[in-house]
């Protein structure tokens, strides 16, 4: 599987005008349905049950037509380095930011579903080249998921968290990065554990928002405060993942609305961002209007809402699933933040994970944490990934 670094190649972003004049057109023509059967006034906590509110939505509708700058973005992009290279048939898209600092450490960032690059652009300056000289510096790599963003559609099944993980560490080592560390949350918190369970002599170790606890454990022996953890994460996967098995079964089906309505596109973002923010009502408490559209903005102009969904049906069981053997040895740091769709108790952790070196539950935060609190995020995965390289001293 390897190639020279040659095989990389530099990358800018450019959406034409034709493209952008389109999305603004369908915005403008756009078809809505009437109004929720559940109104509430702003703030009451259950105005989102049926969904996107009307009036939210043609809120952001109308800023994302006549307000919203894609070329700010893209600048943001490029600014930062694109990069694409090919592995096992595969384009791969990345940005890569290295350090200036003599002693920074490779870094690999994943992030999963309904999220993107996006998640990354403005805390990847900061990881390398930290403005305290005493916190940790990384050469910080992110890559776009097969089927996500700018890297290309899979053609064929087989690219599950597995596959995904082996090319993360070909990818890094045509950078000349034969050690790293690996972060991760959503997908990209199943990929980096995959990272650390399979390939221990390249990855030093990792930090996930998203443990993955082995199959089968009971609550015997768990705190009241991680049975509660315990019982919302299954509350949350047996009564709020329709999305999920939409898009393991379904993903093509799905994916003509996505593809061809970027209303539809964005509210089956929105509502994921809305229901997954440590928020009272909108997820515009934490996160700018500007940075949840480069998000699916980016899923539009790709014309990823079909390709993106399928990572789901590639690894929501079967043999491309996360093993449920899969133990990880090397050093590990995990936060759990409060308002994210799964929070596994420690203990559980500990079954998976058998080298905790740091263990931390933020006071806030939900699933998309480098948006939500980006300076505690940066801080936290600062502090996670230094107690992991300690501990291979």
């Amino acid at each position: 599987m390897n190639r020279p670094a040659s095989d990389v190649q530099a990358f800018e972003a450019h959406a034409t005008d034709a493209d952008l004049d389109d999305l603004r057109t369908r915005l403008t023509a756009a078809r809505l349905p009437e109004a929720e059967t559940v109104y509430r006034a702003v703030s009451d906590p259950h105005r989102w049950e049926q969904g996107v509110p009307l009036a939210d939505l043609i809120d952001v509708v109308n800023y994302w037509r006549t307000e919203y700058d894609w070329r700010s973005f893209e600048e943001r992009l490029d600014h930062i380095g694109q990069f694409r290279t090919t592995i096992d048939g595969l384009g791969i898209h990345f940005l890569h930011r290295r350090s200036p600092r003599t002693d920074a450490t490779p870094v690999i960032l994943t992030h999963g579903w309904p999220g993107s690059i996006a998640e990354f652009t403005d805390i990847m300056d900061e990881l390398a080249d930290p403005k305290d000289a005493d916190r940790p510096a990384f050469h910080v790599v992110a890559p776009s998921l097969p089927g996500f963003g700018y890297s290309d559609k899979p053609t064929t099944t087989g690219w599950g968290v597995g596959k995904i993980a082996a090319a993360w560490v070909e990818l890094m080592a045509r950078l000349g990065y034969s050690k790293f560390v690996a972060h991760g949350g959503d997908w990209g918190g199943v990929i980096t554990t995959v990272l650390g369970g399979r390939f221990p002599e390249q990855v030093l170790g990792i930090h996930t928002t998203l443990a993955q606890p082995p199959p089968g454990l009971t609550m015997g022996g768990l705190t009241v405060a991680e049975r509660g953890w315990a019982e919302e994460t299954r509350d949350f996967w047996y009564h709020r993942s329709a999305y999920a098995k939409q898009q393991a079964t379904r993903p093509q089906t799905i994916g003509y609305s996505l593809v061809d309505s970027p209303v539809g596109l964005l509210a089956w973002v929105l509502d994921k961002f809305a229901e997954w923010t440590d928020t009272e009502d909108s997820p515009f408490e934490t996160i700018s209007r500007d940075r949840i559209l480069d998000n699916v903005t980016l899923y539009w102009l790709t014309r990823t809402g079909a390709s993106s969904a399928r990572i789901y049906y590639e690894s929501h069981g079967g043999v491309n699933a996360l093993d449920p053997e899969l133990r990880v040895d090397v050093p590990s740091a995990i936060s759990i933040y409060p308002r994210d769709i799964e929070k596994c108790p420690r203990p559980w952790a500990q079954e998976r994970y058998r080298q905790i070196v740091r263990w931390r539950s933020p006071e806030a935060g939900g699933h998309f944490p480098s948006l939500e609190v980006p300076e505690y995020f940066v801080k936290d995965l600062q502090q996670g990934l230094a107690a992991v390289l300690a501990a291979n001293r």
